[in-house]
């Protein structure tokens, strides 16, 4: 005969096995309780990831629109710089005295200066400095006792720099 295990055989046994029911009964509520509380933390996390999410890609997309904003601003401002140079050289064209031109040119030459200042942009490359490979490019080399080592005698073309950002190399000729 097989014996049933399920079934208590005293009354003392039945206590024993209602008791464990309902310690097991408890401890799943418990469980099912923390699972609850768990998916809840769960969703939370997800949901905070989620909107992260979303707040980076805005980020962004509000970055790169700043980006391209301040680069068409920084833009227009240089040309807004450039217009009364531009100006002065359609009236220089309508001169027809040289001594006129001439003063012309002297003032846009000027004017051109004056706008690079505030632009923060320097000119380099005078005759008489020492030449630096790194922003001058020598076309040109003279033996010549007069000038010192590496001076610069001749300068075709002046350079430009912003800080430490070679604009344009000084195109120059050089002794000795």
């Amino acid at each position: 005969m097989e014996e049933n295990k399920n079934i208590p055989e005293t009354a003392e046994e039945a206590v024993n096995q209602e008791k464990k029911e309902k310690k097991a009964h408890k401890q799943d509520k418990k469980l099912l309780a923390e699972i609850e509380e768990l998916k809840a933390k769960i969703a939370e996390s997800d949901d905070k990831y989620l909107r992260m999410a979303a707040e980076y890609d805005n980020f962004r997309r509000r970055s790169r629109e700043e980006k391209d904003a301040i680069y068409e601003t920084a833009m227009a401002d240089t040309v807004k710089e450039l217009l009364p140079i531009i100006d002065n050289l359609d009236r220089a064209a309508g001169y027809t005295e040289g001594d006129k031109i001439l003063e012309g040119l002297v003032l846009i030459s000027k004017a051109t200066a004056s706008v690079f200042e505030k632009l923060g942009v320097e000119e380099y490359g005078r005759p008489g400095e020492t030449f630096d490979p790194n922003i001058h490019n020598a076309v040109f080399h003279i033996d010549d006792e007069n000038y010192g080592e590496g001076e610069i005698v001749e300068v075709f073309q002046k350079g430009y720099k912003k800080g430490k950002h070679i604009i344009r190399f000084a195109m120059v000729k050089t002794a000795n």
